[in-house]
């Protein structure tokens, strides 16, 4: 036994063993900075985002059910989601993230863009089957961070992703 422990103790393995240890050190600080500067600043944005953010949500007839998928997912709060109505669609220019069923608004999409600054996100739900015209498509193509949808289980993922891309203001 003490053979094998005085060959362990030749230089040679005591220089691997402290560059092993050193290297060993600097990878784990390494992944530290990582986590700290990369996946932190996700996470406190989107924390943010799905605490305080409000939800302009253009729709009529739809807006219940556009709530309850939005709440019943547990992510995020009522007082966060607002009606807009036709009559009203200025009233979704203070908000940074729009949702706009196309089937109630199919005719006010231009007005709806024009309220949008480039920092919000737009997330327009076409149901499955309905065509939007090529000139909307094009138009809602030039403007950032602007979302088109055909399913609603896609809807939530779409309205999460664009929490953590869009800007955070507090309002």
């Amino acid at each position: 036994m003490e053979k094998l422990i005085e060959f362990f103790n030749h230089p040679f393995f005591v220089i691997v063993g402290g560059i092993s240890t050193v290297v060993a050190i600097l990878g784990f600080v390494y992944i530290v900075y990582t986590i700290v500067s990369g996946v932190l600043p996700v996470w406190i944005r989107l924390g943010k985002g799905l605490s305080n953010k409000k939800i302009a949500v253009y729709a009529e007839a739809e807006f219940d059910n556009f709530k309850d998928l939005l709440v019943d997912s547990g992510l995020f709060k009522e007082k966060n989601i607002e009606k807009v109505s036709s009559a009203s669609l200025s009233k979704g220019e203070r908000h940074t993230m729009m949702l706009v069923n196309y089937n109630e608004f199919e005719n006010k999409i231009g007005d709806i863009l024009n309220f949008k600054k480039d920092s919000d996100a737009l997330i327009l739900y076409v149901p499955n089957g309905v065509r939007v015209p090529q000139n909307i498509m094009d138009d809602i193509n030039n403007h950032r961070n602007s979302i088109v949808v055909t399913f609603r289980g896609r809807l939530l993922n779409d309205i999460v992703t664009s929490l953590i891309t869009t800007s955070y203001d507090q309002k």
